[in-house]
């Protein structure tokens, strides 16, 4: 039996990355990998980095992380308020100028996507790491997607399971062939009601794959006053605190 632990979406959540390493770590699993976005929304995308360079974790890079690494323009996205398009604007601007020029080339050196294959006794699983999709980091695909989306990217990578993050939804779906589509959720931004840091654990047996989403508690009130003490919009600290905000 193998099993890897797969983590997204930190977005400069110290203390929610630090809580899901320590329960990965409690688990006794090894093998650990985080599909991009370390950057944007709270303040410590550069320690984040920094955790991710001294535990040699493989990252992919995230579409915050390349905007952040090629300071590439901002656009307005159309299904956000003008309240979260004005918050963003500001948001990322000041990961621009706060991340440090090593962190940025370290970001900038990503790769895209990652494929694995675990041997367990004679079976090989094939896995396909993805930020959100195999043509971009910024496609958004739902757990509601049709289920041939996901089975063209099965075949596609012929993999036999793929997981994805960016939407900050985690989702677990099995295909008729027993393949599997998987979201692991966010780390540092959750959007699910809970706000839980999310993450996935897979087991790998020679005969079966299960996916197991799992979702800790942290130190969001903290995390939400140190958003509100630094120069990212209060609109962040607001949204981690579930406070009226339309998720989208």
């Amino acid at each position: 039996m193998i099993q890897i632990a797969v983590f997204s979406d930190v977005h400069g959540n110290l203390p929610a990355l630090e809580v899901v390493l320590k329960d990965i770590e409690q688990r006794g699993i090894h093998q650990k990998f985080c599909l991009g976005d370390l950057v944007d929304f709270a303040p410590w995308g550069n320690e984040v980095i920094e955790t991710m360079k001294s535990m040699n974790i493989p990252c992919l890079l995230g579409n915050h992380d390349e905007r952040i690494a090629f300071d590439l323009s901002v656009f307005p996205l159309s299904k956000h308020s003008e309240e979260e398009t004005k918050a963003r604007f500001i948001a990322i601007d000041h990961s621009k100028k706060h991340i440090t020029e090593e962190n940025k080339k370290f970001l900038s050196e990503l790769p895209f996507h990652l494929k694995l294959n675990y041997k367990v006794g004679n079976k090989h699983w094939s896995l396909q790491l993805l930020h959100s999709s195999l043509e971009s980091n910024d496609n958004y695909l739902y757990e509601s997607e049709n289920d041939e989306v996901f089975m063209k990217m099965l075949e596609n990578s012929n993999a036999d399971l793929i997981v994805m993050g960016h939407t900050h939804l985690s989702f677990t779906k099995q295909f008729e062939n027993k393949k599997w589509a998987v979201n692991c959720g966010s780390v540092g931004r959750s959007k699910e009601g809970n706000r839980l840091a999310s993450y996935l654990v897979l087991t790998l047996d020679d005969e079966k794959m299960i996916p197991e989403i799992v979702q800790l508690s942290y130190p969001l009130e903290e995390t939400a006053r140190q958003i509100e003490k630094s120069g990212i919009p209060d609109y962040y600290a607001s949204f981690l605190r579930n406070k009226n905000i339309l998720i989208l």
